[in-house]
């Protein structure tokens, strides 16, 4: 099984969830899809250690053969392709690496070498594997990363995804092709706005999912009302608990240092299995 868990703003405590409910269940693995900053390494004793570098296929223009006809301008929907009086100009920090201007040349003038954008690093044990990727400075995507990372699930395994903020390509990326969606959020007028900016692109998706409530007491009821109204199962809610937030600071997962919560996970995990 596969679990993405997902969160509309940064912040809400989407890794935490991601770690512990990996913690309390039985025959998993955890993969940090939040390739601009994992932090989910944090919670482990292991070092992480690279195991293969990601790249994607950049062009390589022969200005011998180029005729100039702009073909592959016209092609890039990212602008990496400028054909300027009688130069070509290529931006690579704009190409997506998706090779339609080699396909489309009709000279041949193009070829793709390999361009690194980041790596990939795994840690934690035999019984529970923690991945990562890391997206290289300056960079400006790292969906090709999270394309990688997702290759080590494992079929035998129950796989946590730990999802990047937001509801942009990365975020969308991890939230694809999985069983199951966990949205995290808290009980704040900015919690609830993001949860439904994130509930309509899931929907979109097409994914089954649920709602955690971290942090619950801080705020008000209107993210119950909204899953109430909206039919949206809420799986757990997580309470303001200042033990937590120690424990937090100091790199312990709650499951560990209060072992009383691990039932809250494993009731959480029990709800998932029975609605995929």
């Amino acid at each position: 099984m596969k679990i993405t868990v997902a969160s509309g703003k940064g912040g809400t405590g989407k890794t935490t969830i991601a770690v512990n409910l990996a913690l309390s269940v039985k025959n998993s693995m955890l993969i940090d899809c939040d390739v601009e900053g994992p932090n989910s390494h944090l919670f482990f004793r292991e070092p992480m250690v690279k195991i293969k570098d990601v790249s994607i296929p950049a062009p390589k223009f022969d200005l011998d053969t180029c005729t100039l006809c702009g073909k592959c301008a016209e092609f890039c929907q990212y602008n990496a392709i400028s054909i300027i009086g009688e130069k070509l100009l290529f931006f690579e920090e704009l190409c997506h690496g998706c090779g339609g201007c080699k396909i489309i040349c009709p000279v041949d003038a193009i070829t793709e070498v390999d361009h690194n954008v980041g790596l990939i690093e795994k840690g934690g044990t035999e019984d529970l594997p923690v991945y990562h990727g890391l997206l290289n400075i300056s960079e400006p995507f790292g969906v090709p990363i999270i394309n990688e990372l997702k290759q080590f699930a494992d079929a035998s395994k129950i796989t946590i995804f730990d999802s990047p903020p937001g509801t942009a390509c990365p975020a969308v990326e991890t939230m694809r092709d999985v069983d199951f969606c966990i949205l995290v959020t808290e009980p704040t007028p900015f919690g609830l706005h993001d949860l439904t900016l994130t509930v309509d692109v899931i929907r979109q998706i097409g994914t089954p999912f649920g709602v955690v409530v971290n942090r619950d007491g801080i705020g008000d009821d209107r993210v119950d009302q909204y899953c109430e109204k909206e039919g949206i199962p809420l799986l757990a809610k997580i309470p303001n608990d200042m033990e937590v937030a120690k424990l937090y600071s100091r790199g312990v997962p709650m499951v560990t240092g209060l072992p009383k919560y691990r039932k809250l996970f494993e009731e959480m995990f029990q709800k998932i299995r029975e609605m995929v």
